[in-house]
């Protein structure tokens, strides 16, 4: 595995790991909120590496990138560190692939650069707008009863909450290692980053029709925390996006059915 630090939007200090070959297609992976690059072991350590090129980005504020106090609510910011990616790295026409807070992210880099310089968009588990009535009805009653605690400083409710969150990612159980590496990663993410990406108010609703690069949507038909009515949203505004619910899977289906998920994002590659 590779580890690079790059200098992302206003200046701060990103870190990325890169495993696969590096002559293949890049596909670059964008977290979940809270979550860091390990979130995509299971991409990143299987037989995609062989003929991929595989990049995954820790947020601003998360993993091992830099974790100023401001920075989270400014779309250019979020689009800037992708595009410093990007070009730091020399990745040819990436495939970017985002799961749930994630296409956020990626939406903001497609408003102020375009689509001329990547392949593809996958969409996992996603939401496409926040701060609104319309953003909150695809999330469950459960998932909006815990997010007050991820703004908590209070160590014990804020392990409570993140624990919940975690629990209601997978279908499949965590052994107690899994559970406990990814407890640690997500408690590493200060409480004033999750406040303040949670406190944006936007919706994509003008951008999503205009997107013109194949697009892959992918949701576990059991997420419990965004609805699969958000794929109908999704699919509203990009017509010509390729669907694939996923049976027995949950919010992060790339790790319930890592076979499967990774079967079908080949194929999504190989199709570009």
């Amino acid at each position: 595995m590779k580890s690079h630090r790059i200098t992302g939007g206003g200046g701060i200090q990103l870190h990325l790991a890169e495993m696969g070959n590096s002559r293949g297609r890049p596909i670059f992976f964008i977290h979940g909120i809270s979550q860091c690059w390990l979130a995509w072991s299971r991409q990143m350590n299987s037989d995609l590496a062989e003929d991929y090129r595989l990049v995954a980005m820790d947020m601003r504020g998360h993993g091992l990138s830099d974790e100023p106090r401001e920075g989270y609510t400014d779309s250019k910011l979020w689009a800037d560190d992708v595009s410093a990616a990007i070009q730091a790295l020399s990745l040819d026409h990436p495939i970017l692939c985002g799961w749930s807070y994630g296409p956020l992210v990626i939406l903001d880099y497609i408003r102020h650069y375009g689509e001329d310089a990547i392949s593809g968009i996958h969409l996992v588990g996603a939401i496409t707008k926040l701060g609104s009535d319309e953003a909150v009805s695809v999330l469950t009653p459960e998932f909006l009863s815990i997010v007050p605690g991820f703004f908590a400083t209070d160590v014990e409710e804020s392990v409570r909450s993140l624990e919940s969150l975690l629990r209601m990612c997978f279908t499949q159980e965590p052994s107690a290692e899994e559970l406990y590496l990814m407890l640690g990663y997500n408690l590493s993410v200060p409480p004033y980053v999750r406040q303040a990406m949670f406190s944006r108010s936007f919706d994509n609703d003008d951008l999503l029709p205009r997107i013109r690069k194949p697009v892959l949507i992918t949701h576990g038909a059991d997420d419990a925390i965004v609805r699969p009515a958000a794929v109908d949203q999704h699919k509203a505004g990009i017509t010509h996006a390729q669907i694939q619910m996923m049976a027995n899977a949950g919010h992060a289906p790339f790790w319930d059915d890592a076979t499967t998920f990774n079967r079908r994002l080949r194929v999504f590659a190989e199709s570009l």
